[in-house]
């Protein structure tokens, strides 16, 4: 279990975001938001492993990020009443959830589960088909990270 409170109290210090911001990054100096769209969000998909570099000084956080050998780790905000599209990942995705509510769901082709956010992380096999919602009043907040292959 991880100290959550730690958690969130390293995530004040990031600048403001809407979707979501990069933790690691291709160079130490890379922008926290730039690959959030268009064709380098499409990059970055598939060269995950590139993102490898702590991007902030949150020395909690990039210790856990080390513990798991995660590459591409990003906290997500999922906005209430939103979800996002069927999809399937590459690799593995470690999920830290930070701010939830019980109708928030990730969503399988063979079942949905809830993620609470109570210290616990959870390796998610999202090369399978999957989308999460938000079915709240709240935004969700998870630490996501890919699994180094």
């Amino acid at each position: 279990m991880y100290d959550l409170e730690r958690i969130k109290l390293e995530l004040s210090s990031l600048p403001d975001f809407d979707t979501q911001i990069y933790l690691q990054g291709n160079s130490p100096d890379m922008d926290p938001f730039g690959p959030t769209n268009g064709d380098n969000y499409l990059y970055a998909d598939v060269n995950e492993e590139l993102y490898e570099h702590p991007l902030f000084h949150i020395p909690y956080i990039n210790s856990i990020i080390e513990e798991h050998d995660l590459v591409r780790t990003r906290v997500m905000h999922l906005k209430p009443k939103t979800g996002y599209y069927w999809h399937k990942d590459a690799t593995h995705r470690i999920h830290i959830p930070v701010r939830t509510d019980p109708s928030c769901f990730l969503v399988f082709e063979d079942g949905v589960i809830h993620l609470p956010a109570d210290g616990s992380w959870y390796d998610v096999d999202t090369t399978k088909y999957h989308s999460a919602l938000n079915g709240s009043k709240i935004i969700r907040t998870h630490i996501v990270g890919c699994k180094r292959v």
